[in-house]
């Protein structure tokens, strides 16, 4: 009797500790700017010019989605893993529901604000490789392998990104492995000098974000 009774004390200890770990975890998920609660900016607003039929319609998808959020936000009873994937139901509902009261015309042209947004991305993902190239001393070589590195890895994420099977923690765990692979390409495409200066240097940007 008195093991059964340990034993149901110890699984209840067990439980509050995990739901103590869970708890600040929520807090810290709650926190992170996962979904955002505007679909769209102010600028993409007014490339698509929205009738005002479609600005009633949207204040009041925001509204609504806002108020499943902060429901959401409320129950104290989920776990991390289940506010993801309630939190990315949610966020894919809306966007849904945001591309329902659109024109042909007016989702061409929001394609064509996300294709010049991910070209400004590419532009400055250029302007970084040739900053870190003069100064951690580059061959040609070793930015082509770099570069490769990059290529390949951001395939695989997109892969990951675009796999239905996949849950949204699944796929965040997946992505997190393959930041920690490139990392360890990116140390064996460099010399043991050029990791000392590169890390010296994100030391050096670290302390200025703290200045700033």
């Amino acid at each position: 009797m008195k093991k059964l009774i340990l034993s149901v004390v110890v699984a209840a200890v067990a439980a509050l500790s995990v739901r103590s770990q869970e708890i600040p975890e929520r807090k810290r998920e709650e926190s992170k700017p996962l979904i955002k609660e505007k679909i769209i900016n102010k600028k993409e607003r007014a490339n698509l010019n929205l009738t005002d039929e479609q600005k009633v319609k949207m204040k009041s998808m925001n509204t609504d989605f806002r108020k499943k959020m902060e429901e959401l936000r409320k129950q104290g009873n989920v776990t991390v893993k289940e506010y993801r994937e309630k939190m990315e139901t949610l966020r894919k509902d809306q966007q849904t529901k945001f591309q329902s009261i659109l024109t042909p015309e007016q989702k061409s042209e929001m394609q064509k604000y996300k294709e010049a947004r991910s070209a400004k991305v590419k532009e400055f993902g250029k302007k970084k490789q040739a900053k870190m190239k003069e100064k951690l001393d580059l061959t040609d070589e070793q930015v082509a392998k770099i570069a490769e590195n990059k290529k390949v890895m951001g395939e695989r994420i997109k892969k990951i990104r675009e796999d239905d099977s996949l849950k949204d923690d699944q796929k965040k765990e997946q992505i997190k492995e393959e930041m920690k692979k490139q990392k360890e390409n990116m140390k064996s495409v460099l010399t043991e000098d050029q990791i000392k200066k590169m890390k010296e240097n994100r030391k050096q940007h670290s302390k200025r974000k703290v200045v700033i």
